[in-house]
């Protein structure tokens, strides 16, 4: 959840004990989870003012432990603990005070947060008579509201002027904050910019780290030699590839240098978790990741006799949404017609299995690698990127031609650069799958007088998933 908008979740998963003992876990939903808590850490008699703010305390305290994934990235199985040495008061099975159950159905998607900031506040707090801490007061709120506080400047009183209550946060089904696929040399989307994010702060407090130029998404040579010295620093295996050990080692980490688990929390950003890609794709949109979306669907569709093949228009419409039905039935998922993170990563699987199987000279262009590519990289498939290009030159000379080296220089990125100005698509100077495609549609056209890319002649014939 540490990579996006805080949110809600319908379930929390509570360990009976301390974090290691060998106690059952109980799930239930968020709510009853809070009221349950809220029954067992106040008094009903309290003031109204008092108890609205003990219980906005205990929301947050509970999100901000499913926001940081404070348990879970540390390979326990459950979101909190049922006890106050670590967490917050919960009885099994326990009855509920009718009003403090009728405050939690309205209040329970209200949270703190810190002005500027994004996560739930760490709303520490204890009962202010055995126990005290740099929090709230259970009992001082009890004060507070007899001498006409609201509930608002009762938490301002214990955690500062600077803070908010969000209200209404949408509820949702948690999902992990690990990307569901490795993340490696070449990857693209949100996920590599929160990894690089990360990795970026985790730097200051572990200088050894380098510091990656450009967080943008896109994991390059510079992203990889982070990953792999972070890897080496906190003991993993140096592979250089972000798989779910390392990303919940990095998350983990990247709590405890901001402190986002604790009262001073340094604070999330909103510019911290803005996405640079569109996260689901749906009918009705129109981008380059619906392109994108569509290359890989197209060849899919020429290697998989079930899935529908569509057009690469850019435009997610009625046929697109068929095909995506169609893969989502092959693959055993639901079949919503939507792109989410389970869609994507089973289209990347799929694509990356027939791109990997397909013999290079099997098509007249060869099929997207499936990475990323930019300058400073070097491989067979810039090579034959550069190749391409030069083709192109001679129809189009704006278009630099470039030599054959397999290295991704500054006048490759020229040359991608002038033919995406060419072609109508961003300019970046970097090859993804929609300027990949567009590059190999232009060379077949040019080079053959028509359309030989691998999804427009398919292959061979899956039947299955």
């Amino acid at each position: 959840m540490l990579t996006g908008t805080p949110y809600i979740p319908e379930t929390i998963t509570v360990h009976l004990g301390a974090p290691d003992s060998p106690a059952p876990n109980v799930t239930l939903d968020f709510p009853s989870y809070i009221k349950n808590v809220a029954s067992s850490e106040i008094f009903p008699t309290w003031p109204e003012s008092a108890l609205r703010a003990n219980i906005y305390a205990i929301i947050s305290f509970a999100l901000n432990r499913v926001y940081t994934e404070w348990y879970r990235s540390r390979g326990y199985d459950f979101d909190i603990t049922a006890t106050t040495q670590f967490d917050q008061k919960f009885i099994n099975g326990r009855e509920y005070f009718q009003n403090i159950s009728y405050l939690v159905d309205e209040l329970y998607n209200d949270y703190v947060r810190r002005q500027g900031s994004v996560e739930p506040l760490f709303t520490a707090f204890c009962n202010g008579t055995t126990s005290t801490c740099d929090g709230l007061s259970q009992w001082g709120t009890v004060y507070l509201a007899n001498q006409g506080y609201t509930p608002y400047e009762i938490l301002q009183y214990y955690y500062g002027k600077d803070i908010d209550i969000v209200k209404n946060a949408p509820v949702r089904t948690a999902q992990p904050s690990y990307p569901g696929i490795p993340l490696e040399f070449g990857s693209a989307g949100n996920d590599v910019k929160s990894l690089q994010i990360y990795l970026n702060r985790i730097s200051r407090n572990y200088p050894a780290i380098p510091k990656i130029p450009a967080a943008d998404g896109i994991f390059d040579a510079a992203t990889e030699q982070a990953v792999r010295t972070f890897q080496q620093v906190f003991g993993l295996e140096v592979t250089g590839v972000v798989e779910q050990s390392t990303w919940y080692r990095i998350t983990s980490i990247y709590t405890a240098v901001k402190r986002i688990a604790e009262l001073d929390s340094e604070g999330v950003r909103l510019e911290e978790i803005t996405p640079s890609f569109t996260e689901d794709l749906s009918i009705g949109m129109q981008s380059d990741e619906v392109r994108m979306l569509q290359y890989y669907l197209a060849v899919i569709g020429a290697y998989y006799a079930a899935v529908q093949p569509v057009e690469i228009t850019g435009y997610f419409g009625e046929m697109t949404e068929k095909s995506v039905k169609s893969f989502q039935r092959v693959f055993g998922l639901p079949q919503t017609g939507m792109v989410d993170r389970a869609t994507r990563n089973d289209l990347y699987r799929a694509y990356k299995g027939i791109a990997e199987s397909v013999k290079p000279d099997y098509t007249a262009v060869a099929l997207y690698p499936g990475t990323v590519l930019r300058e400073g990289d070097s491989s067979s498939y810039v090579r034959i990127i550069q190749e391409y290009l030069t083709f192109i030159h001679d129809t189009y000379p704006n278009i630099p031609a470039v030599n054959n080296t397999g290295y991704f220089g500054p006048v490759t990125r020229q040359s991608v650069t002038e033919f995406q100005r060419q072609f109508g698509i961003n300019p970046t100077g970097i090859v993804g799958a929609v300027t990949w495609d567009s590059i190999a549609g232009v060379y077949s056209d040019l080079k053959y007088g028509f359309d030989k890319r691998p999804y427009q002649e398919p292959g061979y014939i899956i039947t299955g998933g």
